[in-house]
């Protein structure tokens, strides 16, 4: 199976929720490497690399969110994976 990166935007009510911890458990669920972290404009990036059939259940879950979180809108951006990410981090 193909490695992919996605780098992943999520809009709406995202920061404040719990959404970098969930994000931090469907990565380690999915086997997904990469980071998360809160944007200064609102919206919550992620940024992952995977085999492509996880990462694409990875992003599904990451469009539902956790409780409380109402994702308006997605923007992904497919990548080559670069391997340079080992584990899954939520950035401070």
């Amino acid at each position: 199976m193909p490695l992919r990166r996605a780098r992943i935007e999520l809009f709406g009510r995202v920061q404040g929720v719990g959404f970098r911890f969930f994000a931090q458990e469907m990565a380690l669920r999915y086997r997904i490497d990469g980071y998360v972290q809160n944007t200064f404009s609102g919206s919550v990036e992620v940024v992952a690399e995977g085999e492509e059939d996880a990462l694409a259940k990875f992003i599904e879950e990451l469009k539902k969110g956790p409780p409380g979180a109402r994702v308006q809108n997605v923007r992904i951006v497919w990548g080559e994976a670069k391997g340079d990410i080992r584990g899954f981090r939520v950035v401070y």
